[in-house]
């Protein structure tokens, strides 16, 4: 996607949100962003591919194994956003944003249909699976301890 929907989608001189370019920073962070947009929800970021990977989960990231979260994909975001918390004002995403969690994550399997990873976060910790239904939906799960 890189981030030219991203870009179209925002007014750079009326938004705080970074306008950001495509950047491998190599730091493989993560950032979990609780959104109080329209309604309540909490966007998932992953540092992939110079960008920052977007998935809106409504009812927030699972922390105990077997829970099942729909997660939406939506546009790749710039690296900078991993920092960003306030207000969005009025239009596209308008609302308030805090930083819910962070940290780093190590990739144990990519592939088109799921990426399997390791969070290592304040909150969020331990072996995660996102796994693509169909269009732009998947589901968030936390993998429980291997047998």
């Amino acid at each position: 996607m890189a981030l030219e929907e991203y870009k179209e989608k925002r007014d750079f001189t009326s938004t705080p949100e970074p306008a950001g370019e495509v950047k491998d920073s190599g730091l493989n962070r993560f950032v979990v962003q609780e959104h109080h947009a329209s309604r309540l929800h909490y966007d998932f970021r992953l540092e992939m591919d110079g960008v920052l990977k977007s998935w809106a989960v409504p009812k927030g990231p699972p922390e105990q194994p077997s829970v099942r979260r729909l997660a939406v994909q939506v546009e790749d975001h710039p690296v900078d956003y991993v920092d960003f918390a306030g207000v969005i004002p009025e239009g596209y995403g308008a609302g308030t944003v805090a930083i819910w969690d962070h940290g780093t994550y190590r990739l144990l399997a990519r592939r088109e249909d799921r990426l399997e990873f390791s969070l290592a976060g304040e909150r969020l910790q331990g072996e995660y699976l996102l796994l693509h239904t169909d269009g732009k939906n998947w589901l968030l799960m936390k993998r429980g301890p291997k047998k």
